[in-house]
């Protein structure tokens, strides 16, 4: 009878949880299902058991992409909030037109797209021709190659993605500005405080949500960046990660498995073992917050 009753309900719901179940979950268990098997897409999958993630924990492959991401996490995520607050502190002191221009100014790489924002980049970064090696040139410094010298390619990734994003840590940082009471800084001009210190005491602190979520949606970002380093070295299925491996990162090297080796298996398996690390991350960013907060 209930079931009867509650029946209009269900059959409203039901085509979000048959989309749900189609393109979300049956992913994930097909998935789960064959990071356990050697799969290349025609043959019937053959069990290996755990066999797929030995291969992938203990390849160079993997550490050396493991490498490349913790070393571009940890320059990239503090660096790119550090600009993104000082992007939004200049836009919030102006005011009028001149607000809007700057904030438009400074979100547009964010909207544009990224074989667009890649290629931008690789014409500045071109050894003979490039704008940065003309800028460079000007002062007596001879031309750099910098998508392809393995001891400048990381930090060539690292300005760019610092270019596209943040325009956007910037606009929610900025909205968390606009929160806060202008009382606050009245008080702290009337005790002779400097425009620093009500940045550091005030701004700064009342900011700390907006900058959690900055911070952890950046590193959950970095933790899957694929496209820039994949668009900048020219990357294709059978060759990719640039010279020597500068600039190879898990998603390609799961997308580099799975359709230049056709080894969806351990494709499966290489993804599993991203999103454990990525929930593992949230979930310690989470717990260090409600830790803090308890102090």
């Amino acid at each position: 009878m209930s079931f009867r009753r509650y029946l209009p309900h269900y059959l409203m719901i039901a085509p979000f949880m048959i989309l749900f179940a189609a393109f979300f979950l049956y992913p994930i268990l097909s998935g789960l299902f064959y990071s356990f098997h050697d799969w290349n897409g025609v043959k019937a999958p053959e069990f290996v058991g755990l066999g797929n993630y030995d291969r992938i924990l203990v390849s160079r492959e993997f550490l050396r992409a493991m490498g490349n991401l913790f070393f571009y996490i940890a320059i990239t995520v503090p660096l790119g909030i550090f600009v993104a607050l000082g992007l939004a502190l200049l836009v919030d002191s102006f005011t009028g037109r001149w607000a809007n221009f700057f904030r438009n100014a400074f979100f547009m790489p964010v909207v544009l797209p990224a074989f667009l924002a890649a290629t931008i980049w690789r014409w500045i970064y071109a050894p003979n021709f490039g704008l940065l090696n003309m800028i460079l040139g000007w002062f007596g410094v001879p031309s750099v190659n910098f998508l392809n010298d393995t001891g400048s390619m990381i930090y060539a990734l690292v300005a760019v993605d610092i270019w596209v994003s943040a325009g956007f840590n910037m606009v929610i940082i900025l909205a968390g500005l606009k929160n806060i009471p202008t009382e606050l800084y009245e008080a702290a001009r009337l005790d002779g405080a400097s425009k620093m210190q009500q940045i550091t005491h005030i701004t700064i602190p009342m900011l700390g949500p907006v900058l959690f979520f900055v911070f952890t949606y950046g590193l959950i970002s970095a933790m899957q960046v694929f496209d820039k380093p994949w668009l900048l070295t020219g990357s294709s299925f059978t060759s990719y990660g640039g010279r020597r491996n500068a600039l190879l990162f898990p998603v390609m090297d799961m997308m580099g498995r799975a359709f230049g080796g056709v080894k969806f298996g351990e494709a499966a398996a290489y993804g599993f073992l991203l999103t454990v690390a990525i929930v593992f991350v949230t979930a310690l960013m989470f717990a260090l917050r409600a830790w803090s907060e308890r102090k």
